[in-house]
């Protein structure tokens, strides 16, 4: 089948790749323009550009998917369906009615539509989660699913280690939607929660509670980062941390010298502006209050 592909994210370029090696190979790329990013604020491209570029697919980058440039640039590649994976920007009509449109979404809808389905399964502490393949609609990942399949979440594992298998997953089921067309279903609406993209508070862990703070802490590695308060007012990034006895507190402190925030010691760590380093590193060039 003869296809067009609209993605951003790392996840995308996955699915991407798996999708170029089938004979349903995009005939074009449509991702976002590149953009600064990092602490630098260079100019990168999106994942999603460099597959494309490194697997040889003509690529599109246009300031909006919607334009009627864009929606020119898909209709000459002439898909038979167009699919979607971790795009990042809303697709209105008359798009979303020119072309049979399938969206990859990590997760097992209708739980956890939206923008960060794969952290907000790890912070909510669920045992499972999945992929489905869906027909994009209007509605914020509410449109019927043709197959989906679930994948256990282990009490250890960080977006880091989960989002491999749900790519693998996903690009096996959009393989076989596409050759097999097999009949949407309608979303039930028992179920139903929303995974809102990752804010600042959400990265900010908070010493009252020790077992959402460890969850946060694996949901955002490597990608995005966990931070904890110092009491200068300043975070410290966390990448890895465990749950130990202990009470509340506001703010990173030593205890047994330990580093800790309430019942979460921090293994870790990671400095604004600095590299990562466990926390007996961190703590030698750095004096906390002991408690």
């Amino acid at each position: 089948m003869r296809t067009a592909f609209l993605g951003t994210s790392a996840f995308a370029a996955a699915i991407l790749e798996r999708l170029a090696a089938s004979p349903h190979r995009p005939a074009l790329v449509v991702t976002r323009p590149d953009r600064p990013a990092g602490r630098g604020r260079r100019v990168q491209a999106p994942p999603v550009a460099d597959a494309a570029r490194m697997l040889g697919l003509d690529l599109d980058q246009p300031e909006s998917v919607n334009d009627e440039a864009a929606r020119a640039a898909i209709a000459a590649a002439a898909p038979e369906a167009v699919v979607v994976c971790a795009f990042g920007a809303l697709i209105r009509e008359p798009l979303l009615s020119q072309h049979e449109l399938l969206n990859v979404h990590p997760s097992l809808l209708p739980r956890w539509r939206g923008a960060a389905p794969v952290e907000r399964a790890i912070m909510a502490g669920d045992a499972t989660t999945g992929v489905s393949i869906m027909r994009l609609t209007a509605g914020l990942d509410s449109g019927p699913v043709c197959l989906a399949g679930e994948v256990p979440i282990a009490p250890d594992d960080t977006y880091a280690t989960l989002a491999p298998r749900l790519e693998e997953l996903g690009a096996e089921l959009l393989l076989r939607a596409l050759s097999e067309r097999p009949a949407f279903v309608a979303q039930p609406e028992e179920g139903m929660t929303f995974a809102e993209k990752i804010s600042p508070e959400d990265r900010t862990l908070h010493g009252d509670d020790a077992v959402l703070a460890e969850r946060t802490v694996r949901a955002l590695h490597p990608h995005v980062g966990a931070r904890a308060p110092l009491a200068d007012g300043s975070y410290l990034g966390v990448l890895r941390a465990r749950i130990i006895e202990g009470g509340a507190s506001e703010h990173v402190i030593t205890r047994e010298g330990r580093l800790v925030l309430g019942a979460l010691e921090l293994l870790e760590v990671q400095p604004s502006g600095g590299r990562p380093m466990d926390a007996a590193a961190f703590l030698r060039g750095r004096g906390l209050p002991e408690s």
